[in-house]
């Protein structure tokens, strides 16, 4: 399970992308501004690739608020995510 602690802080995240994995998911957390506000986007995929050399439509992405709860939020659906990879659903 990926917890918030495994995710670097806000003040990290507005200067450059965070990248991880965690049981065969990868993923990565990046700044975004999207109609003038900051957000948080959130992209998943399979290993064994990186983020480049992985094809967008092996990616999946969601955008949350730029925020704490933000992360929270995007910590829960990326063990969705997890779990829906392990459990054979993508």
């Amino acid at each position: 399970m990926i917890r918030r602690e495994d995710i670097l802080s806000l003040e990290y995240l507005k200067k450059t992308e965070f990248t991880g994995s965690h049981r065969g998911l990868r993923y990565r957390l990046e700044s975004k501004e999207e109609e003038g506000e900051k957000k948080l986007l959130v992209t998943v995929w399979r290993e064994p690739f990186n983020f480049v050399t992985t094809p967008d439509e092996q990616k999946q992405q969601e955008v949350f608020a730029f925020s704490e709860d933000g992360i929270l939020d995007a910590v829960a659906w990326m063990n969705d995510r997890l779990f829906e990879m392990e459990s054979g659903l993508v």
